[in-house]
């Protein structure tokens, strides 16, 4: 039987399909269509019903989720951490800066390295934190500009996010339905304004975005999650 998941995750590309933003977007990626044997992988291991805390992520980073499917998907802690594999094609019109290498990439994507790395640090394995909690993002496309750096959604154009955001929040909603998740908890503001703005059926709050280019980040970033899921009685 496909997990639920999966089905929301195919209607969600299907609905992001013919979503082709204009400037400041060059390039789109879409690992959900080119690295869904990766992910799907992902989501029949890791992905649990019912779990203690939904953490929720922004959206793919260009080292990460869009090179591998995975959310913070580090292409080393998937492989050696996760231990997943798959086979990973090719995105449709690819910046020539950021070419689509999958779980072969040698590139490190810090926010993945530090999300997984607390994961494997905290609970030894991925199975084991699976147990009770699951890691997802709120949008499946990556974004870069002109210049090949990567683009935030909210830093995309006013017709553009009026076009996407409703799709994703809805896929948000329906994720926690069939989830059923105690909490969702948001790695940053964007995410959480997100997940608040869906009216979801938990409770929202957030830590702080494992970003390395937030110098908040950078002091000890492991520490001060653990201290705001203590706060939010999360052991």
């Amino acid at each position: 039987m496909t997990h639920p998941l999966l089905d929301v995750s195919a209607r969600l590309s299907r609905g992001l399909a013919g979503f082709l933003p204009g400037a400041p977007a060059r390039w789109t990626y879409r690992p959900l269509e080119y690295a869904w044997p990766v992910w799907s992988a992902y989501v029949e291991r890791y992905v649990r019903e019912a779990p203690e805390v939904l953490f929720l992520g922004m959206n793919p980073g260009p080292h990460g989720m869009t090179q591998t499917g995975v959310p913070f998907g580090d292409p080393g802690m998937v492989r050696d951490f996760l231990g997943l594999s798959g086979a990973v094609g090719d995105a449709a019109d690819p910046c020539p800066t950021l070419p689509v290498r999958g779980l072969a990439s040698t590139r490190r994507e810090g926010s993945g390295t530090r999300v997984w790395g607390w994961v494997r640090d905290r609970f030894g394995t991925a199975d084991a934190f699976a147990e009770r909690f699951v890691i997802l993002s709120w949008c499946p496309l990556c974004f870069l500009d002109e210049g090949g750096r990567n683009l935030v959604p909210e830093r995309l154009s006013v017709s553009d996010r009026r076009a996407l955001y409703p799709i994703c929040d809805a896929a948000l909603v329906e994720t926690v339905r069939v989830l059923r998740p105690k909490r969702v908890v948001a790695f940053g503001g964007f995410a959480e304004a997100r997940a608040l703005a869906c009216g979801l059926e938990a409770p929202v709050s957030k830590v702080l975005h494992p970003s390395p280019a937030s110098p908040a980040a950078n002091r000890g970033w492991a520490a001060q999650v653990d201290a705001a899921l203590a706060a939010l009685g999360v052991a």
